[in-house]
């Protein structure tokens, strides 16, 4: 299963939300990257997504986006082979 990151908060229930659905998915490890504590995390992860809102999740190299993009990716049938590590056709690139 690739690695999976989710840019986060502490009191964001987008985030947990995220979590949530991943766990449900198999995911067992997330690193979370907590903006809100970690100077200079905001910045970077806004230099590598282009958004500025949490979470913003990535599976592998794969940038997935927020909790909305997650849960769209998982009804249109991506989430589960990009988390076996097939490339999919619906994520943001």
């Amino acid at each position: 299963m690739p690695k999976v990151v989710m840019y986060s908060t502490g009191v964001c229930p987008y985030c947990m939300m995220a979590e949530r659905l991943l766990s449900q998915r198999g995911v067992t490890t997330i690193e979370k990257v907590r903006i809100d504590l970690e100077a200079g995390r905001k910045e970077e992860m806004m230099a590598r997504t282009g958004r500025r809102t949490v979470p913003q999740i990535f599976i592998g190299d794969t940038h997935v986006g927020g909790f909305d993009d997650l849960s769209a990716l998982d009804r249109a049938g991506g989430l589960l082979p990009l988390l076996a590590g097939e490339p999919s056709e619906t994520t943001n690139k």
